[in-house]
């Protein structure tokens, strides 16, 4: 009678136990971030044409400043963005400095360039919605120039990190940078509270009643929805192109860029793929 061989190659791997930190591990954050991009890119998609087709032909026209208020749509969703990201960024970067955490100096390095893109997307909106309301396209408003202090912090942790060659003390220095930093953004979300500026004052605000139409508030919504959606799949995007980078020489990541399976398929690093 035949019997099969037990070997450790033949034996069922067994899935790895969820915790709070198993996606800390590069290799399976690689693999968790490349199924959840596309669904990012998607909703991204659908959300920003959704809002976009509201804003533009849904909504009403403004009484006071007429058409031109449309811009709204692209300039708050970005400028609550740039500070959210800021936050997220400088969290992730704490978190990193005190576990020694190499997940969370990757995210915060992802996490830059898509917060400095909307910082200066909510700068240069807000200058074209200045030139007709305001006559100008820029004033040293408290609002405008916290926000571009905020746009100089971004860059300012881009050139740092990129700037020192050991990758640890880049980490450190980037993430010292970005707490210190953390206290511009309550400083351009109060800006309109603290002082008297040209700036309005919010769009919305917790507890009171929306000051728009609801065709108004759906399509700032949608927009807002959509950033945070495309945000999300950049990060990701970013994030596993780092760790690729990082993790070059371990046998998973040369297994990827090889062409094999990086991952077994109960999330263990795989043999790759074998030609008969």
């Amino acid at each position: 009678m035949n019997r099969s061989i037990d070997t450790p190659a033949a034996r069922p791997v067994p899935a790895p136990r969820l915790t709070w930190f198993t996606f800390a591990a590069p290799a399976h954050f690689h693999r968790l971030a490349g199924t959840l991009i596309p669904v990012f890119a998607a909703v991204a998609a659908l959300l920003g044409l959704a809002g976009l087709w509201m804003g533009l032909f849904v909504a009403p026209t403004d009484a006071t400043q007429g058409e031109v208020y449309r811009i709204i749509f692209i300039h708050v969703p970005a400028a609550w963005l740039s500070m959210v990201l800021y936050l997220a960024m400088a969290g992730w970067a704490a978190l990193g400095w005190l576990l020694n955490a190499r997940m969370a100096h990757i995210l915060a390095r992802a996490i830059a360039p898509t917060g400095a893109l909307f910082t200066l997307l909510a700068l240069w909106t807000g200058a074209l919605w200045g030139r007709p309301t305001w006559g100008t396209w820029w004033v040293w408003d408290a609002r405008l120039t916290s926000e571009l202090i905020l746009l100089l912090l971004y860059l300012g942790y881009l050139a740092l990190v990129a700037a020192i060659d050991d990758t640890r003390r880049a980490d450190k220095a980037g993430a010292l940078l970005a707490v210190v930093g953390v206290v511009n953004v309550p400083v351009i979300y109060f800006s309109v509270v603290w002082w008297n500026t040209l700036h309005q004052g919010s769009s919305l605000t917790m507890g009171a009643a929306p000051r728009m139409a609801a065709a108004m508030l759906w399509a700032m919504l949608l927009l807002t929805f959509a950033c945070w959606a495309y945000a999300f799949a950049v990060v990701l995007v970013r994030a596993r192109a780092i760790v690729l980078e990082r993790e070059g020489g371990t046998a998973w990541a040369r297994a990827l860029v090889a062409g094999a399976t990086p991952l077994g398929e109960h999330g263990t690093p795989g043999r790759g793929n074998q030609r008969s």
